[in-house]
C-alpha cells in the first residue's frame, strides 16, 4: 500500500490518546537539572555556559526593561530549537508543523506584546499604525490597513513557520524516496541527488 506522503505530518495516536503532548514534553528530560552543589558536572556546566551565552546574545538589543523576558523567551527558544532538531532525525514527530501549536504560541505572545505596549507606551504603540509624513487624505485608509496587518500578523508568521518546516520535510522524504529509488538503476545519479539532499538536510538544521 502506497503511504501518503503527508502522513508524516498528520498528528500520531496511540489507544486514541494524542503522542503530541509526549513530543512537547520530551526536549525537557533531555536536559540535565543542575545541581545545588558548587562544582558540577562537565555536561552541566556546558549546558549552563551555552544558556548563559544564548542569553546575553538574544537579551543584546534590548534595554535593560526588557531583560525581565528572558526566562521565557530563552525558554521559548530552547525549546523550539530541541524539537525541530529531533525533528529531524527518522521516525520522529515535529510538532511545530501543527498550525495548532505554532498559533498556540503566537497568539499569546503577541497580544502580550501589543497589550503591554498600549499600557506601557500608549503613544508609540499608536504611532506605529501611522507613518510620518503620511498625506491627510490617506490618513484613515493607511490606519485601517496598519490595524489590519497588526492582527494577521500572529497568523500571517505562524502560517510561514509551518509551510517552511512542512515544506523542508516533504522535500527531504521526497529526495531520499527518489534516492532508493535510483540507486540500483542509476548509481551516478543517485549518489548527485544523495549529495543534494545532503545540503538539503544542512538547511533544514539551518531553518530548525
Amino acid at each position: 500500500m502506497m503511504v501518503s506522503f503527508f502522513d508524516q505530518f498528520a498528528s500520531p495516536l496511540y489507544l486514541g490518546i494524542p503522542l503530541i503532548a509526549i513530543a512537547i514534553t520530551l526536549p525537557w528530560v533531555l536536559y540535565p537539572t543542575p545541581s545545588s552543589r558548587w562544582i558540577n558536572n562537565r555536561l552541566i556546566t556546558v549546558q549552563g555556559w551555552l544558556i548563559n551565552r544564548f542569553t546575553n546574545q538574544l537579551m543584546l538589543p534590548l534595554n535593560m526593561g526588557g531583560h525581565k523576558w528572558a526566562l521565557l523567551l530563552v525558554s521559548l527558544m530552547v525549546f523550539l530549537i530541541t524539537i525541530n532538531m529531533l525533528g529531524l532525525l527518522p521516525y520522529t514527530f515535529t510538532p511545530t508543523t501543527q498550525l495548532s501549536l505554532n498559533m498556540g504560541f503566537a497568539v499569546p505572545l503577541w497580544l502580550a506584546t501589543v497589550i503591554i505596549g498600549m499600557r506601557n507606551q500608549p503613544t508609540v504603540a499608536l504611532g506605529h499604525l501611522l507613518p510620518e509624513g503620511t498625506p491627510i487624505p490617506l490618513i484613515p485608509v493607511l490606519i485601517i490597513i496598519e490595524t489590519i496587518s497588526l492582527f494577521i500578523r500572529p497568523l500571517a508568521l505562524g502560517v510561514r513557520l509551518t509551510a517552511n518546516l512542512t515544506a523542508g520535510h516533504l522535500l527531504i522524504q521526497l529526495i531520499a524516496t527518489a534516492v532508493f529509488v535510483l540507486l540500483p538503476m542509476m548509481p551516478t545519479v543517485a549518489i548527485l541527488t544523495a549529495t543534494v539532499l545532503f545540503l538539503l538536510t544542512l538547511l533544514e538544521v539551518a531553518v530548525a
